[in-house]
């Protein structure tokens, strides 16, 4: 373990697996107490279980995409660590396809979690991360939303997808430039293919398309996008990655 975030506190979002459960791993390995989100109970024990230490984890079990939910895990998240310094707003669904005849229920499904979600924990979270931007030990504070190369390029097949995450970055440039001379820095990290159960969730039909796109190179593992995230939130205060776009070498686009 290292130090550079010892003393502070920080909420990831969709922590049960992939990039979440990659992301708090790596932050407490750095020091940090981490708060780890997600709806599936059990998977969040497991990640706690391998962080080890009962008192710099924090199990909390949410959706999102209920904001009285979203409320009670930033609340419970402060009360039971003392403070938030960090939120790593992760939570997400990709569910690609043609939009004609699309179903109605996957454009909803993701609008409410990869926007509402976001929205939502962000909107709980920022008065501590202001109070905690002027507080001992680091007088920063963080947010960092996980968007996508899809949140730079629009697809054939991935319309809606597009919208989210396009959505992920016009909110948070427009946060940026709200809360930065208040040393809160507001991060995007946009990830291309990476190795994790996200495309898993998709129509089988639609599936077999994905890896036939993206099957035939070397993905991401999600121990990369971890390791960009917490080079993101540990900067020195005067220093704010606003933005990282991260592809596998043989990617194209």
């Amino acid at each position: 373990m290292t130090d550079r975030l010892v003393d502070t506190v920080a909420l990831v979002t969709g922590a049960s697996s992939g990039i979440g459960e990659a992301t708090a791993l790596a932050l407490a390995a750095e020091g940090a107490t981490v708060a780890i989100a997600a709806r599936r109970r059990d998977r969040l024990e497991a990640v706690a279980a391998r962080i080890g230490d009962d008192s710099r984890v924090l199990v909390l079990e949410t959706d999102v995409t209920d904001p009285d939910q979203a409320r009670a895990m930033v609340d419970r998240a402060v009360a039971e660590c003392g403070r938030l310094d960090t939120v790593i707003n992760n939570a997400g669904v990709m569910l690609l396809g043609p939009i004609v005849d699309a179903p109605l229920e996957e454009w909803q499904q993701m609008v409410h979690l990869n926007v509402l979600g976001l929205l939502y924990t962000t909107h709980a979270a920022l008065p501590h991360l202001l109070a905690a931007a002027e507080r001992d030990p680091r007088r920063v504070a963080d947010i960092v939303n996980v968007s996508s190369v899809a949140g730079r390029v629009a697809r054939q097949g991935s319309g809606v997808y597009n919208a989210t995450k396009f959505g992920v970055g016009a909110f948070s440039e427009s946060l940026r430039q709200e809360v930065t001379r208040k040393h809160v820095r507001v991060s995007i990290i946009e990830p291309g293919a990476v190795l994790t159960e996200l495309a898993s969730h998709n129509r089988p039909e639609v599936l077999k398309n994905i890896l036939a796109t993206f099957g035939d190179f070397e993905r991401m593992q999600a121990e990369d996008i971890a390791e960009a995230i917490v080079f993101t939130v540990t900067r020195p205060r005067h220093v704010t990655v606003n933005e990282v776009l991260i592809r596998p070498t043989e990617q194209e686009r």
